[in-house]
């Protein structure tokens, strides 16, 4: 292990590990918004399993490395534009994100009833259902971690290190942001607004047009900061 005595091996570390944990914002979102829709008493397995899942699909997606670069190569070109799996992967994810959002989005502010004591009936979802869909979605979370960790380094136990570093990160902050989420419903609504912004991206990503993921996260996190200071403002006021 004489790559760990050298200064520039943990710099590409505590780099590698921060970018992880910063592309695991939009899986975190997801998972809590999907462990939200299963029983009460299922929830924290939906949410650590959803995450144990994410972890096993990037360790084995790092070992299988070669097969990944192998995927970016062109499968079919019409006219000037070379279609390759990853492009099929993206693309696909992006599609899932936008109608699993926009079916919650209609849900939320449409789709609730209520029941012949006047309470609201909210759907659930089974603990196979939500654990199905979770995985799906972390195969194209993955798939896009892993590609970048590859442009960072050419070392797979220093990428192995870094995605099991941020994957404890993200168990340990799963549940709260969970709970956060689906105690505000305008979180909730704001939350799914993201992930239709995380499946446009996809799609745009694999029709080759690049987005600097900053933008992304900028706007996202000034919308959540217009939020917080919304909700402050609304208790402030009741």
């Amino acid at each position: 292990m004489e790559i760990f005595l050298q200064p520039d091996t943990w710099v590409a570390l505590l780099t590698l590990t921060f970018l992880e944990i910063v592309l695991g914002i939009d899986n975190i979102i997801f998972i809590s918004l999907v462990a939200a829709k299963v029983p009460k008493e299922n929830q924290k397995k939906a949410r650590l399993g959803g995450l144990t899942v994410a972890l096993v699909m990037r360790i084995l997606l790092l070992l299988s490395i070669t097969w990944i670069i192998g995927l970016t190569e062109p499968i079919l070109t019409v006219a000037d534009f070379e279609l390759s799996w990853r492009d099929i992967i993206l693309i696909a994810g992006g599609i899932f994100l936008l109608v699993k959002s926009t079916l919650e989005i209609h849900h939320k502010v449409e789709g609730q009833h209520e029941s012949e004591d006047g309470q609201k009936v909210t759907k659930t979802m089974s603990f196979t259902t939500a654990i199905v869909q979770i995985v799906l979605l972390d195969l194209v979370f993955s798939f896009d971690s892993i590609l970048t960790a590859v442009g960072l380094t050419d070392q797979i136990i220093l990428m192995v290190i870094a995605v099991i570093a941020a994957i404890i990160v993200m168990m340990i902050f799963a549940k709260p942001v969970g709970e956060f989420v689906d105690k505000h419903p305008t979180i909730q609504i704001l939350a799914l607004s993201f992930l239709i912004l995380i499946g446009v991206m996809l799609i745009v990503e694999g029709a080759h047009y690049h987005v600097p993921k900053g933008y992304i996260y900028f706007a996202v996190f000034f919308s959540l900061a217009i939020e917080m200071l919304n909700m402050r403002y609304r208790k402030k006021n009741a």
